[in-house]
């Protein structure tokens, strides 16, 4: 039987795009998006608890095609238990989002049109070369002079004297608007001031590159990840089990990974901790206030798709050791089903020390040291220049990690001669301005702690008002957790405060500790949190009403999903959709009943040369943690890797025995005479596991 949370099959895609075209012979219909519409929790939730007996939800799938010879979207939900067609109605002044194959057309379009060849020639490329000019298609964000009636791209230009070359160190001055439907191109922006086609050499990272700038490093050795007894995770169809948590692993066109019903197995007593997490959205505003700049804030996952972006991952290379994969599905324009390898990858890795503690008293023979492991659960997207790499980590104590690395090459721009950039961008090679920008990422929290009756609680570290020498803080060295209850949404609306140390806690107020009567929870840990710097009323700051703050707690709906709006290309921000459309007035209740948290959080990067041509992997990271939930460690029982009690290093030391703490590979590392092929104690911890 498939799990109700299952993305959609390749047949199911094919089945649902066989149902609408069977209904509606006479549209002329392009899907651009064919996906699992998700039960209701409620539904979810009572066939979860007796799958044996309790009827499954049906399968549904919702859809967003495109009419020819209509403007908006058509979007409808397909029963594929039943093979009805439930909804088909058309949405006007909406746009959909792009696909792989509406951004692979745009390359063409600018490369035949007359207009654009002639800017590339005053830019200095020469006619001939149209097929080394490149371009970055981006939705258009919002212009008003086209509004939304016509679905657009705006071409990011660039010049590209090799095939092989990096496509980002030879950036053009100008920028094409394509009409995606006719695939004609109906403007240019052209800067007042121009700036021609940078003569520097190329900046590359390609092997040729390499080894003609001296070459490869030759001091890496390598390191082998090897679990000759298995895996310690059961996989049945999506759910995975592992260390005591369950959950299923879902996958959408738009979200990428989206995790449901965890679960964790607290010695003999299973206790649910989240219906779902996901990233929701995601903004990238760019600094640069000259125009057409102001366009330049893609919203990753509503304008181009998480999953859609998705890479085939690689054993080796992007994940290593023994690894289970998981493909995605998605659907043609036609309405069949492609299939992309190896879109989830899910492995353990060594998760360092886990816990150790050591006695001074007998020179730290006392002493236990506890490894762990951790479960990665990941996935990589392409988003034109940058990769997002989204890994979520699961760890022996409870707690659960969000990581997001980037990587990718800079988003650039040509500087001409002698330009300053203004303090809006950084020149990272010769006539290559990298303008200033941020990653701000949406996470969408739906929690379960214990039941879904939970409240949310920001907790901050406070000072007492007494001052010092007063009765109470006679020393002046106190200070305490000050927890604040939410009670509506718009107590919610919270930033957090380096001061303080703020943290928001998921609660269950049922459900109080034996021992410190706190509620059980898990605290959200979240400390690279910048503000949104666009300002208050910029466009960016209309259309991107989820950052504004750094949580906003909301009410659950279902299939209430994206805080930026179903429809993310082409809008204005006026009014605000998505999640300043739920928060309303701000009156709603969100006390001890079913809540979504809604968390910003990401990265302002300034460039740096170092970036540049291609970007080291720069990490940031956000902790779910178990508080006041657990009756004490909950790690206890992983088996150490070395354990010495008082009594055995009495014993050991009355012996005279003492036992070296280095393994015989590490002695062989600083010897002349280190060789490769020792291994001594094959890398195990202390010599004496």
């Amino acid at each position: 039987m498939v799990y109700p949370l299952d993305p959609l099959t390749a047949d199911e895609i094919a089945a649902a795009a066989a149902i609408v075209k069977a209904a509606k012979p006479e549209k002329p219909l392009g899907f651009n998006v064919i996906t699992l519409a998700e039960p209701k929790k409620a539904e979810f939730l009572k066939w979860a608890a007796a799958p044996e007996t309790a009827a499954a939800p049906h399968r549904e799938a919702e859809f967003v095609a495109l009419e020819k010879g209509h403007s908006g979207v058509v979007e409808g939900l397909v029963d594929l238990t039943t093979g009805e067609l439930k909804a088909f109605e058309y949405v006007s002044g909406v746009q959909p989002i792009l696909t792989i194959d509406d951004l692979a057309n745009v390359e063409g379009t600018i490369r035949k049109d007359p207009s654009v060849i002639e800017q590339c020639v005053l830019s200095g490329v020469p006619a001939s070369d149209m097929d080394k000019v490149y371009c970055d298609p981006w939705t258009i964000g919002y212009d008003e002079r086209f509004g939304t009636e016509r679905r657009l791209q705006q071409a990011i230009m660039y010049y590209r004297s090799h095939v092989d070359d990096m496509q980002y160190s030879h950036p053009l001055d100008f920028c094409p608007i394509v009409d995606t439907e006719t695939g004609e191109v109906i403007a240019i922006d052209i800067p007042p001031v121009r700036r021609p086609l940078s003569k520097a050499a190329r900046s590359n990272y390609s092997p040729k590159d390499i080894e003609a700038e001296g070459g490869y490093r030759t001091t890496v050795k390598p390191i082998h990840v090897s679990q000759p007894e298995g895996v310690s995770f059961t996989m049945a169809g999506r759910e995975i089990e592992w260390q005591n948590f369950k959950l299923h692993i879902g996958f959408n066109y738009r979200e990428g990974i989206v995790l449901n019903n965890i679960t964790y197995n607290d010695k003999g007593t299973v206790r649910p901790l989240f219906y779902r997490l996901s990233l929701a959205e995601m903004v990238v505003p760019y600094g640069c206030p000259e125009h057409p700049h102001q366009r330049k804030h893609a919203f990753d996952l509503g304008e181009y798709g998480g999953g859609y972006m998705t890479n085939s991952l690689a054993l080796g290379c992007d994940c290593k050791g023994v690894i289970h994969y998981l493909d995605a599905a998605f659907p043609a324009r036609d309405g069949s089903a492609t299939i992309v390898k190896n879109a989830i990858c899910i492995h353990e890795e060594d998760d360092g020390v886990l816990f150790k503690h050591s006695d001074f008293r007998d020179n730290y023979a006392t002493t236990i040291n506890v490894r762990g492991v951790k479960l990665v659960i990941s996935q990589i997207f392409t988003a034109a220049n940058y990769e997002y790499m989204v890994y979520w980590i699961f760890h022996m104590d409870g707690t659960i990690q969000l990581e997001i690395k980037l990587t990718g090459i800079l988003n650039t721009y040509v500087l001409g001669p002698g330009e300053e950039t203004h303090g809006f961008g950084t020149q990272v090679h010769p006539g290559v301005n990298a303008h200033n920008h941020q990653h701000l990422f949406c996470l969408r929290i739906n929690p379960m702690i214990d039941g879904t009756a939970n409240s949310v609680q920001m907790t901050d570290a406070v000072r007492p008002a007494a001052p010092v020498g007063a009765p109470d803080n006679f020393y002046g060295n106190a200070f305490r957790p000050q927890a604040t209850v939410f009670k509506t949404v718009g107590e919610s609306i919270t930033d957090y405060d380096h001061a303080t140390g703020r943290t928001w806690d998921m609660i269950n107020p049922a459900k109080l500790h034996p021992y410190s009567g706190k509620p059980a929870s898990y605290k959200l840990v979240s400390r690279e949190v910048p503000a949104l710097m666009p300002k208050e009323g910029s466009l960016v700051w209309k259309r991107a009403g989820f950052a504004r703050h750094h949580m906003h707690v909301t009410p659950y709906v279902d299939r209430q999903l994206y805080p930026a709006g179903t429809y993310v290309p082409q809008t204005s921000g006026e009014p605000s959709v998505g999640l300043p459309e739920w928060i309303g007035d701000g009156s709603a209740a969100i006390e001890n009943t079913d809540v979504v948290l809604w968390h910003t959080f990401g990265v302002t990067h300034f460039p740096a040369p170092e970036d540049f041509p291609v970007m080291p992997a720069e990490p940031m990271s956000l902790l779910l943690r178990p508080r006041n939930f657990f009756l004490k460690n909950p790690a206890l029982d992983v088996p150490p890797s070395y354990v010495m009690t008082t009594s055995q290093a009495a014993t050991l030391a009355a012996d005279h025995e003492v036992a070296s703490l280095t393994d015989t590979t590490s002695k062989l590392a600083f010897t002349n005479g280190a060789t490769n092929g020792t291994n001594g104690t094959n890398g195990s911890c202390c010599g004496k596991c």
